[in-house]
C-alpha cells in the first residue's frame, strides 16, 4: 500500500488507530476541558464493524489518517477524523474527505454529515472550503457541538 491509499483498517491496526486519534486531539482538551469523545472511543470495536479507514504506508512511516464513519439511511457520519500531527501539510486530511465522500456515493448515499467541538474553531474554517454547511448547533452532554452537512450530487 503507497501512502496515498485508503484501506479498511484491520486488526493489526488498532494501536496505530489510538496513536493517531491520540496523537490528533491531545491538545485540544486543555482548550475544551475535557478529553474529545474520538480519544474515548473502543478503537478495536470500530475497527471489527468496519468503521475505520486508514492511510499511510505501514512499512515506512505508518498510518499517517484515518477516518471514522457509519453509514446510516439516508447518510453517512463521519464521526471522526485524525491525521498524525507530522504528517500535517500533505494532504492527508484532504484525500480522507475526499474518500469519505467516494465512499458516500458509493453506498448510494446522499448527504455526509459530521460534527466538531464548538471549541475547535480550526474545522470550522476547513469544513466550509470543502463545501459543508453548518445545519445546527447544540450541546450534546458535555460537548458543544457545530453538525456540519454536505449534499452529494
Amino acid at each position: 500500500m503507497t501512502s496515498e491509499e485508503i484501506r479498511p483498517a484491520t486488526a493489526a491496526d488498532v494501536a496505530a488507530v489510538k496513536a493517531v486519534t491520540d496523537a490528533a486531539y491531545t491538545h485540544y482538551i486543555e482548550r475544551i476541558g475535557r478529553v474529545p469523545q474520538p480519544m474515548e472511543a473502543d478503537h478495536a470495536a470500530n475497527v471489527a464493524a468496519g468503521k475505520v479507514f486508514v492511510t499511510g504506508d505501514p512499512l515506512a512511516d505508518g498510518v499517517a489518517g484515518l477516518v471514522v464513519v457509519e453509514a446510516f439511511t439516508d447518510h453517512l457520519f463521519l464521526d471522526s477524523i485524525a491525521v498524525r500531527p507530522d504528517a500535517h501539510g500533505r494532504g492527508v486530511g484532504r484525500r480522507l474527505l475526499h474518500f469519505v465522500e467516494a465512499h458516500a456515493r458509493a453506498l448510494g448515499l446522499p448527504e455526509v454529515r459530521l460534527c466538531t467541538n464548538a471549541m475547535m474553531w480550526e474545522n470550522q474554517e476547513i469544513y466550509p472550503k470543502y463545501g459543508y454547511v453548518v445545519v445546527e448547533r447544540r450541546v450534546d452532554g458535555p460537548y458543544d457541538r457545530v453538525h456540519y452537512r454536505k449534499r452529494l450530487d
